[in-house]
């Protein structure tokens, strides 16, 4: 297993590594245990503005 290295374009990125977990997941996550996230912004059902400042 590999170490991620980051560029320096903070002062705390400088030494900054991370595990690269490319040996051990695949790239794409499986489709059928993946469900899509919903977001409405505060829209009712006709999609109007119910709740304010979401979005």
């Amino acid at each position: 297993m590999g170490i991620k290295r980051y560029k320096p374009y903070t002062p705390g990125r400088r030494f900054m590594a991370t595990p690269d977990f490319s040996e051990v997941t695949k790239k794409a996550p499986e489709r059928t245990l993946v469900k899509p996230l919903n977001s409405k912004a505060g829209r009712n059902s006709l999609g109007r503005v119910t709740i304010r400042r979401r979005g």
